[in-house]
């Protein structure tokens, strides 16, 4: 009875008043909630999805719920599974179990607040499988939340990722608006035509979500590509070395010949010419300058490393021998 009172207030609006009742407020769909994704959990999700490249792959993610308005995603997991097509039967549960199991014992309690999975190559909407997975996870928990992710269309300062949940069937049976995102924070990315297609805004809609980053993940971030003392010890091979010299003094001598052209032409400019002389232009003497200066360090690290490797490496033997040499001249 409470249930029919709910739907008649929010239908015909003031129902509930004429049966008696508190004409309160009834619960509204939120219209701010977020996904809050960390750093490590994005790389982890690149990462695995460049690994199966050009096959489907898929993971479950750990976190918590903050609030009604807050989804924080902290780490995530690969599952064994690849396809064109993962249902949530390829899901091994043994494995999940087990995996959470050694999660917590590294210090990792969160609850699987969802699931991700990869889209190589052909952008973020689900599929009829996916939504089917998706219905599985949100029986379990009704804020479960499917990311989908594109490594391939994903470049430098620009991911391709999107957040779904389903659309509750008896939600679009009423032919109600599910759900209007209202808030300010965190962005929604556009629809594509493909997305619509597939069911976006009718059968599933997206999450905005936002990025968090502590002091230990930026100094995560700052060391992952961050040069080391053996960087330096590293040497090229002598065919690789001759091949890019070779290349250098080509480039050289070209820029040699157009710089020698500029500068008969610029005899003959007058002050307004030669100063827009090389818009839009290669600039032959810059040019000259930056291939002379990344030969020159090129070679002087290759020289400097091939003689240190013969000092530290290649003597070593020699000493041997030598010392050998001497204990059997003492022992005569």
């Amino acid at each position: 009875m409470e249930r029919f009172l709910r739907l008649g207030a929010a239908n015909f609006g003031g129902f509930s008043s004429l049966s008696g009742g508190p004409s309160g407020d009834t619960p509204a769909v939120d219209t701010a909630e977020q996904v809050y994704i960390s750093s490590l959990a994005l790389l982890k999700m690149l990462k695995h999805g460049r690994a199966g490249v050009p096959m489907e792959v898929m993971g479950l993610m750990l976190g918590d719920f903050v609030d009604d308005y807050t989804v924080r995603v902290v780490d995530v997991f690969a599952m064994p599974q690849s396809g064109t097509g993962v249902s949530v039967e390829a899901v091994d549960p043994v494995f999940q179990a087990r995996m959470l199991e050694m999660l917590r014992q590294t210090g990792r309690p969160e609850m699987v607040v969802g699931w991700y999975h990869s889209h190589p190559g052909f952008g973020c909407w689900l599929s009829g499988v996916d939504i089917n997975t998706q219905q599985s996870f949100e029986a379990l928990s009704e804020r479960a939340v499917a990311v989908v992710i594109d490594p391939i269309q994903s470049v430098k300062g620009k991911v391709v990722i999107d957040a779904f949940r389903l659309i509750n069937a008896q939600t679009i049976l009423a032919g109600h608006e599910p759900r209007q995102t209202t808030s300010n924070l965190g962005h929604l990315k556009k629809p594509s035509i493909q997305a619509l297609i597939h069911g976006l805004n009718r059968h599933y809609y997206s999450i905005s979500i936002n990025y968090r980053m502590n002091d230990l993940e930026a100094k995560m971030l700052e060391s992952l590509h961050k040069h080391t003392w053996i960087t330096g010890l590293q040497m090229d091979t002598f065919s690789n070395t001759r091949k890019k010299n070779l290349m250098w003094c080509k480039t050289i001598a070209d820029c040699a010949k157009s710089y020698k052209k500029a500068l008969e032409e610029e005899e003959k400019m007058t002050p307004e010419q030669l100063a827009i002389k090389n818009v839009g232009k290669k600039d032959p003497k810059r040019h000259l300058e930056e291939t002379v200066d990344a030969m020159l360090d090129y070679n002087i690290l290759q020289c400097l490393g091939t003689s240190m490797n013969s000092l530290m490496f290649q003597q070593k033997p020699c000493r041997m021998e030598h010392d050998k040499i001497g204990e059997q001249a003492k022992a005569n």
